[in-house]
C-alpha cells in the first residue's frame, strides 16, 4: 500500500472523520472507538498528509455505526481484502447495483452486498 494508493483512496471516499470526531459523534470514549476498530466494527486508514487515522464518514449512520457494516467487513476480510481494498470496494460504483456498495448498505440492502462480497472470494 503506497502513499499514492492511499491518497487515491482518500480522494475516492471524500469525507473522512477522525477517531476523536467519531467519539464525539457517538458520545463514546476514545478507548471504545479503538475497541470498535479492534473488533472489526470499523476500519481506518492513516491520512498520508497528516498521518492521522481516519474512518470513512459514511460508516456512521447518524450517531451510530452503520449496523450492516461489521458483517460486511468480515465477509470482505474473509475474501482476502485489506482494509484499504475493502474501503475501495465499498466506495466504487457498480453498474449492476446501480451505485456503490456503501450506498446500498445505507439503504438496507446488506444481504445483496454480502452475497456479492462472498462471490469475490471464488
Amino acid at each position: 500500500m503506497t502513499n499514492e494508493n492511499i491518497a487515491q483512496t482518500f480522494a475516492l471516499v471524500g469525507e473522512w472523520v477522525t477517531i476523536p470526531e467519531i467519539a464525539e459523534i457517538l458520545d463514546l470514549k476514545i478507548t471504545r472507538i479503538h475497541n470498535l476498530l479492534s473488533d472489526g466494527s470499523l476500519i481506518a486508514l492513516r491520512d498520508p498528509e497528516t498521518n492521522v487515522r481516519k474512518v470513512p464518514a459514511l460508516f456512521l449512520n447518524g450517531n451510530r455505526v452503520l449496523e450492516s457494516l461489521k458483517g460486511t467487513l468480515v465477509v470482505l476480510k474473509d475474501s482476502g481484502f485489506s482494509d484499504e481494498e475493502a474501503i475501495v470496494w465499498l466506495y466504487t460504483d457498480d453498474d449492476s447495483l446501480p451505485g456503490r456498495p456503501i450506498d446500498a448498505l445505507k439503504d438496507g440492502r446488506k444481504t445483496e452486498i454480502r452475497r456479492r462480497a462472498q462471490a469475490l472470494a471464488w
